[in-house]
């Protein structure tokens, strides 16, 4: 694998005369992923990106200008998408534990709201009496729940949504405008998409003033076999389980999808300076001018996360087999491991690949660094 020869020549432009580690971010194809959602067929929808993947006001621009709404599971991130110019129903939130004051703080900012528990409900309707709202399902009990990078989100091992026994005692409410779903991460299996939508799609049918149905997000971004998520297939799927429902209630209900990761991740790129290289028995560790307090995915999931390497410049040579270490002392300060790259030298710069989303934005100051800087071009 090689870099794109237009990659390639913006990130070494931006290198030039630079000392510090920086993301940057094709902002044309962020714009390219926020389209192909808008291009599913069904109608009505509206498709909400997940800032949690995000949440730099410069991309929240980007998403906003092609047409894409926006998720949030928090105050800060509701205030961060109303800065960029999102409001009412453009927001999305769903989160779980919800303090009353939270709780009236996204009833007054107008935002479709999906309630975690029966208890979040009454305490909603103590503040807000019949004011209409959705719920998140946990629908564990009508399909076998999948563990994916983040562990489970359905099934008993799964601590978020109401389950059917909980939903189903609810059933015939007026109050319920939607139903919420979220099935995990990085998933590029659309049978599983497909039998998790069909039971939703059932489940819609308690409640007779439904306005949406909220599919969540989930959707893999490429893997290490090159293989993209299937987005024409997954229109066609998502728009037959829509247009049956449509019909089945007599009326148009509204499709909500939530696209995180797969936005900007493969739009992003983070590069470093080789400040160190050590050589250990037959083996290269690549020290770099950043840790993974600011890359965190490799931290966060370091059996799962991928994150293809390359050389900015220096000479090509027989591939070793490489590690890509932080600037800390912290023994797990890795960004990369077990690669394979060439002999690299100091003061070359490398290039990570996939870093648009969940990187920048899950930053920790646990080492005491400061961000690194972001830049859209």
């Amino acid at each position: 694998m090689k870099l794109k020869p237009s990659v390639a020549q913006a990130l070494t432009r931006i290198a030039q005369g630079r000392e510090l580690p920086f993301y940057w971010y094709d902002s044309e194809q962020i714009t390219a992923q926020c389209r192909r959602f808008g291009e599913i067929p069904y109608a009505p929808k509206s498709v909400h990106f997940a800032t949690m993947a995000n949440a730099n006001p410069d991309f929240l621009r980007l998403t906003r200008a092609a047409g894409i709404n926006v998720f949030v599971n928090s105050l800060g991130h509701l205030q961060i998408a109303q800065y960029v110019g999102y409001s009412g129903r453009d927001i999305v939130f769903t989160s779980s534990g919800m303090s009353d004051a939270l709780l009236a703080s996204v009833r007054n900012a107008g935002a479709v709201l999906n309630l975690d528990s029966t208890g979040q409900l009454r305490r909603f309707w103590k503040l807000f009496p019949d004011c209409p709202v959705g719920l998140r399902c946990n629908i564990g009990d009508r399909v076998t729940p999948r563990k994916t990078h983040s562990g489970y989100f359905l099934g008993r091992d799964s601590r978020l949504g109401l389950d059917l026994p909980e939903l189903e005692e609810l059933a015939g409410n007026p109050h319920i405008e939607g139903l919420h779903l979220y099935l995990g991460t990085d998933i590029m299996d659309l049978a599983y998409y497909q039998e998790c939508y069909e039971v939703m799609a059932d489940l819609a049918t308690l409640f007779p003033n439904l306005v949406y149905l909220d599919f969540g997000g989930g959707f893999g971004v490429e893997d290490s076999d090159g293989d993209h998520f299937p987005m024409e297939e997954y229109g066609a799927l998502v728009t037959d389980v829509m247009n049956r429902l449509s019909s089945r209630m007599g009326r148009p209900v509204q499709l909500l999808l939530e696209p995180g990761r797969i936005i900007g991740a493969e739009a992003g790129y983070l590069v470093v300076r080789v400040t160190d290289v050590k050589l250990r028995h037959g083996r290269q560790l690549v020290g770099v001018n950043a840790s993974s307090a600011q890359f965190t995915r490799p931290l966060l999931y370091p059996d799962d996360a991928w994150h293809p390497v390359f050389r900015l410049s220096g000479q090509d040579g027989p591939l070793m087999d490489s590690s890509v270490y932080g600037c800390s002392t912290y023994s797990r300060d890795f960004l990369a491991h077990d690669i394979r790259l060439p002999r690299v030298e100091e003061d070359e710069w490398l290039v990570l690949s996939l870093a648009g989303s969940y990187c920048a934005s899950s930053f920790t100051r646990f080492l005491g660094f400061e961000q690194i800087e972001e830049i859209f071009s």
